[in-house]
């Protein structure tokens, strides 16, 4: 089995690629070893001790290095916990955990009744331009809410810390919203 290696736009986070599905729907951003808890797979990368995320996309897995981490000399110890798991076709959540990222109500904004049409055009937006190529860059933008014309996305994975992440926001995602709905006036990351 050969497992791929893609740099992001975020130094501290590489995007692995093990030729295979590894989330059959959603996706499931991990930032504390507690939350990994939930997945043999997440709780074994955070168990070498130089980790500060895990996320997992439909086909991959993006690890956040630790500040002052190496990359050299922490990758083949992911590389080797990676193999060992998709080699043995071990399963990616242990039973009775969630495998998908959380509702979007969660933590999110009560979006008000009268502005479905808006938040169902912005979430078409996020969905079918911005979530895919997020992903390309090893992360995944969440929508949160909507209010009086701002727009809360949750930045996970690879974009979550980013230094281009500001960027991407504004000149973006932002500009893309704006352009597509005029009722947003801006993006804030929550």
């Amino acid at each position: 089995m050969l497992i791929e290696t893609e740099t992001t736009p975020n130094p501290a986070t590489l995007k692995f690629l093990p030729g295979r599905t590894v989330m059959d729907a959603g996706t499931r951003d991990f930032a504390t070893p507690e939350e990994a808890e939930a997945s043999p797979l997440a709780e074994a990368i955070f168990n070498l001790g130089d980790v500060t995320g895990v996320f997992f996309g439909r086909d991959f897995v993006s690890v956040t290095a630790a500040p002052g981490v190496e990359w050299p000399s922490l990758k083949p110890d992911v590389l080797a916990i990676l193999l060992d798991h998709f080699s043995a076709n071990m399963p990616l959540f242990k039973p009775a955990s969630a495998g998908f990222t959380v509702p979007a109500d969660d933590e999110g904004l009560a979006d008000d009744p009268a502005d479905a049409d808006i938040v169902a055009q912005i979430r078409e937006l996020i969905d079918t331009r911005v979530r895919p190529a997020v992903a390309n860059d090893g992360g995944d933008i969440v929508y949160r809410g909507f209010d009086k014309g701002k727009v809360y996305l949750r930045m996970q994975g690879a974009c979550s810390g980013c230094p281009s992440s500001t960027a991407t926001l504004k000149n973006g995602i932002e500009q893309l919203l704006k352009y597509y709905v005029p009722e947003v006036t801006e993006v804030r990351a929550v």
